[in-house]
C-alpha cells in the first residue's frame, strides 16, 4: 500500500467514535446527512456497521441522524420531472434508493424502531420494486417501455427487508423478498442474463467496506440466507461457482483483501458561503484502516462461514439411497429439509442422505 498511511485499527475506531459524539458531526449531520463522501457522519455510520460495531455509535448522532431524516429527504423517489418541487437540489434532497437500503440497516442495527421513527423508508422498498425484481436509482428505468433493475440498487433494499426486522414477514415483503431472489438468479448473481457475461469484473472480488456497492460474495450472502428461511432454491452450480471465487482470497485465517477499496474520488461539498459544489472527496482513517491490501477482513470471513457450503464426514454407512456413502468418507452439503441432507461425493454424484448418518466438520 505504497503512499497510502494507515493508523492503527483500534485508534482509528477511538477516533470515529470520539467524532461522532462531537457538535462537529452533529453539525455535519443537520447541513446534509450524507455529503460529503467520505468523510460525513453518514460514512463513518456505514463502516462503524459493516464491522458489527453498530451498537457502539454514539446515541446522540443515531438520534439527530433520525431526526434529519425525517424532513430533508422528499418522501417519495420521484421518477417525473414534475414530481420534484421546484427550486429542490437533486443530489442533497432526493434520497436514492441504494443510500436508502443502506442506512435502514445501519439505524436498525443501532436499535432504532425504523419503521416507528422514520416509516417512508421502509415503504420505498416494495413501491419501487421493478417487474424484474430489482429497484433502480436511476429513475428513468422506471418511464422505459421495458424498465430494467440495478444489482447494486436491488441489494442493500433486499437486505434491509430481510434483515431488518423484529417481526414476521408480511405477505406482500415474502413476493418482494421471492422476486427479488429470482432476480438475482437470472443474473448469476454477476451475469448479464441476455448472455451470461460478467457484469462487472469488480464484483468478482471481495471487498471491504462495500457501503452500498456490490460483490458476488454481498448477492450469495443473500440469497442464501434467504434460502435458509424459505427454502428458495439455489442451483448447486452457482453454489460450486461462488465457493471457488471465495477460495481466490480465502487464507487459513481469514478472506484476504487484494486492494485498497476507495470508490468515488468526487464529492459535493459545502462551501464557506453555504453553497454546494462539487470536488475533491475526503477519506475516513478508519477505512484506511481496514481497507489495505493484504488485510484479514474478518466481518465478511464471519458471513462466509454462515452461508459456505458445509463439508461432513459420513459417521454410518448408507447404502439404501441414491448416494451411496461409507463410513469416514466426506461429502460437501449443499442443502437440509426434513432431516435429510442433498450432498456430493468427491466423485461428483450428488443425492440425499439422512442427517444422522453425517457429522459436519467445523
Amino acid at each position: 500500500m505504497i503512499g497510502l498511511m494507515r493508523i492503527p485499527l483500534k485508534e482509528a475506531t477511538k477516533n470515529i467514535l470520539e467524532y461522532l459524539s462531537s457538535p462537529g458531526a452533529l453539525d455535519s449531520i443537520e447541513r446534509d446527512p450524507y455529503w460529503p463522501k467520505w468523510d460525513s457522519p453518514w460514512w463513518h455510520m456505514s463502516l462503524l456497521n459493516e464491522m458489527d460495531l453498530a451498537k457502539e455509535i454514539p446515541k446522540a448522532s443515531i438520534s439527530k441522524m433520525v431526526q434529519v431524516l425525517k424532513t430533508h429527504y422528499l418522501p417519495v423517489f420521484p421518477v417525473k420531472e414534475e414530481e420534484v418541487p421546484t427550486g429542490t437540489d437533486p443530489y442533497r434532497k432526493i434520497a436514492c434508493l441504494c443510500a436508502v437500503g443502506n442506512m435502514y440497516q445501519v439505524l436498525f442495527n443501532a436499535g432504532v424502531d425504523v419503521d416507528q421513527e422514520v416509516p417512508w423508508m421502509r415503504e420505498w422498498f416494495l413501491r419501487y420494486q421493478l417487474p424484474d425484481g430489482g429497484l433502480n436509482c436511476d429513475e428513468k428505468a422506471y418511464t422505459k417501455p421495458v424498465p430494467k433493475s440495478s444489482i447494486v440498487t436491488t441489494l442493500s433494499c433486499l437486505e434491509a427487508v430481510l434483515f431488518c426486522r423484529s417481526r414476521d414477514l408480511t405477505e406482500g415483503e415474502i413476493t418482494f423478498l421471492n422476486r427479488g431472489a429470482n432476480y438475482l438468479l437470472k443474473q448469476r448473481l454477476f451475469r448479464k442474463a441476455s448472455t451470461g457475461e460478467v457484469i462487472d469484473k469488480d464484483w468478482l472480488e471481495i471487498r471491504f467496506p462495500r457501503f452500498y456497492e456490490y460483490d458476488f460474495l454481498r448477492g450469495f450472502y443473500f440469497l442464501e440466507k434467504w434460502r435458509q428461511q424459505s427454502g428458495f432454491s439455489i442451483p448447486d452450480e452457482l453454489v460450486d461457482e461462488v465457493e471457488e471465487l471465495v477460495s481466490r482470497q480465502l487464507t487459513g485465517q481469514g478472506i484476504r483483501l487484494k486492494r485498497y477499496n476507495l470508490f468515488d474520488k468526487r464529492s459535493y461539498n459545502p462551501s464557506a458561503d453555504g453553497a454546494w459544489t462539487w470536488g475533491d472527496s475526503s477519506e475516513i482513517d478508519l477505512m484506511k484502516a481496514v481497507s489495505f491490501e493484504g488485510n484479514i477482513c474478518q466481518p465478511l470471513t464471519k458471513k462466509w462461514n454462515e452461508v459456505r457450503p458445509k463439508i461432513a464426514v459420513v459417521v454410518e454407512a448408507s447404502e439404501a439411497t441414491e448416494l451411496t456413502a461409507s463410513v469416514g468418507e466426506q461429502l460437501k452439503i449443499y442443502n437440509e429439509e426434513f432431516g435429510w441432507c442433498w450432498s456430493r461425493n468427491t466423485a461428483g454424484i450428488k443425492g440425499w442422505i439422512p442427517a444422522k448418518k453425517l457429522k459436519v466438520i467445523p
